[in-house]
């Protein structure tokens, strides 16, 4: 024994099962987001049960397990969905409750803009007291006019609505600002053109509201009835209605077709219902924007720092206590650091800027409250320390033989630094900024401080100038995920989204770190060549 031991292989055999049974844990908790996050865009069987009461449920199966307790027993949690009628989107039944089971054809979900899905079957479409029965084109006609009808109404509400608030606020702050001034007869007659202005805004904001009024009574003209399980009916406005299908007739191709547009419909739209259902862009947008925002912000700021401690400061005390200093920020919980940036960034730094540029809008502030570019700022200084001990390791990388050979041409310390030195260093240097991207995007904590928000209204990019607007709030990933699974008020029916967002966010990370590394190797193989 003592023979082997002597050898090492136990150490090699121990360091391999080590890095074996991670690289399964690894393996087993990608797998484990991927089944569950891309499971949910399939369509899914509907199951109409026949209980021994009489009672007849119909829904999609979403688990089967043994009931603790009892030998031999299982239970079946069904997915009943039409919450504004049973109060609740899933129901446990005992199989042994279970007279008979089947797949009805005429079985139809009905995925709606609220209340999530509606299960059961179409009766008609109402006209008047009247039911008439409509067939599946005319019904897809329905589904496509309430979609235009849709469009439309968003449109005018955030474009065309949305542009006269624009306008109205710009000339309310400026008729605060001129207000303030003597009254002169030019400030006069200032006041007097902006309240004409006001005037001409506030006569088109009431014609686009009696628009909008008309299109929303139009949405309301039209209804199906649903039949449900249980024999009774639903009304339903077709403007209600996402889309409608009948996933027990679906074959392969229109299953696939379906899973492609739900998931398109996923990365590209807005969320709905409290966030449990509809899509997640505003969250990847956003997330998207604070990362890059922080990189621009931290790759200067940590390879300034560590070119300072590496080539010019001493080795000193002072220089040594900094480096420690900078190795212990790296371990400070990020809470901190949101603590930090709520204080310095926002309450002081916006503030102040409110105090002196956005004067008219106080006591509403502009920046002085969370924002996305307080958020980046605040994570740029949470990963400088990765960025700084990346770049000190590239730079200690470079021979010294290089720099004196430099030297030894005439060139200056700086020019040394500038022209041979650092591009030598790059890859150190992005290896830190891909680290830092890394952290930051998964970071969540500082975030609910510093600006992020459960539902943001409008995203920090548009048409208006100057365009970017980096006081705005915004989504992310990371949030969206934990207000989701753990504040949203149907918690068990938005587990599936909870495992699909993560996959995203994964995936962005992943997209994120490729293009940085792509980047490294590009820009190495550049000053490599250009070194010769």
């Amino acid at each position: 024994m003592k023979k082997l031991f002597k050898t090492g292989n136990p150490y090699i055999w121990l360091t391999a099962g080590t890095l074996t049974i991670s690289l399964l844990m690894i393996c087993g908790l990608i797998a484990l987001i991927l089944i569950n996050g891309f499971g949910i865009f399939w369509p899914h069987k509907l199951v109409r049960f026949t209980l021994r009461d009489g009672a007849v449920v119909l829904g999609e199966i979403a688990k089967k397990e043994s009931i603790p307790h009892k030998k031999d027993a299982y239970r079946t949690k069904l997915k009943v969905g039409n919450r504004d009628v049973f109060g609740m989107d899933f129901r446990w039944i005992d199989d042994a409750d279970i007279v008979s089971h089947e797949l009805p054809h005429d079985a139809l979900a009905f995925e709606r803009r609220e209340w999530g899905n509606m299960y059961g079957s179409l009766k008609g479409w109402k006209q008047g007291d009247d039911i008439k029965p409509v067939s599946p084109a005319e019904m897809t006609a329905m589904l496509k006019e309430s979609w235009g009808l849709f469009k439309k109404i968003r449109s005018v509400e955030k474009k065309e609505i949305g542009n006269i608030n624009y306008r109205m606020e710009k000339n309310r702050l400026e008729l605060k600002r001129l207000s303030t001034l003597p009254p002169t007869t030019g400030i006069q007659k200032k006041i007097a053109t902006v309240n004409a202005r006001m005037d001409v805004l506030k006569k088109a904001y009431r014609e686009k509201e009696d628009i909008l009024t008309g299109l929303h009574q139009k949405a309301r003209e039209k209804e199906v009835v649903a039949l449900l399980a249980d024999g009774s009916e639903k009304t339903i406005p077709v403007f209600q209605i996402v889309r409608l299908y009948a996933p027990n007739t679906m074959g392969s191709f229109a299953k696939i077709g379906f899973y492609v547009a739900k998931f398109w419909e996923f990365v590209s739209d807005e969320p709905r219902e409290a966030n449990t259902e509809g899509g997640i862009f505003p969250a990847i947008f956003g997330t998207v924007m604070m990362v890059l925002i922080m990189s621009i912000a931290v790759v200067p700021l940590g390879v300034l720092t560590a070119v300072y401690l590496r080539e010019y400061a001493s080795d000193s005390s002072i220089a040594r206590l900094v480096r420690i200093s900078v190795s212990n920020l790296a371990g400070v919980p990020s809470i901190v650091f949101g603590i930090f940036g709520l204080g310095f960034f926002i309450y002081f730094l916006g503030g102040g800027i409110d105090k002196l540029f956005f004067s008219e809008a106080l006591p509403t502030p502009t920046f002085g409250t969370g924002g996305i570019l307080w958020a980046s700022l605040t994570l740029a200084l949470l990963t400088v320390p990765v960025v700084v001990v990346a770049t000190e390791e590239g730079l200690s990388s470079v021979p010294m033989s290089i720099r004196e050979g430099a030297y030894a041409l005439g060139a200056t310390k700086f020019e040394t630094l500038w022209k041979v030195v650092l591009p030598q260093a790059v890859p150190g240097i992005l290896t830190g900024a891909i680290l830092a991207i890394a952290r930051a995007a998964g970071e969540v904590a500082p975030l609910m401080i510093t600006g992020v928000v459960k539902l943001a209204p409008s995203l920090p990019l548009d048409q208006h100038f100057p365009f970017i607007h980096l006081e705005r709030k915004f989504m992310h990933l990371g949030f969206h995920i934990y207000d989701v699974g753990f504040q949203s008020p149907n918690v068990e029916a938005a587990i599936p989204m909870v495992y699909a967002t993560t996959l995203v966010l994964l995936f962005t990370v992943l997209v994120l770190n490729l293009t940085a590394i792509v980047v490294r190797t590009k820009l190495k193989k550049w000053y490599s060549t250009a070194s010769l």
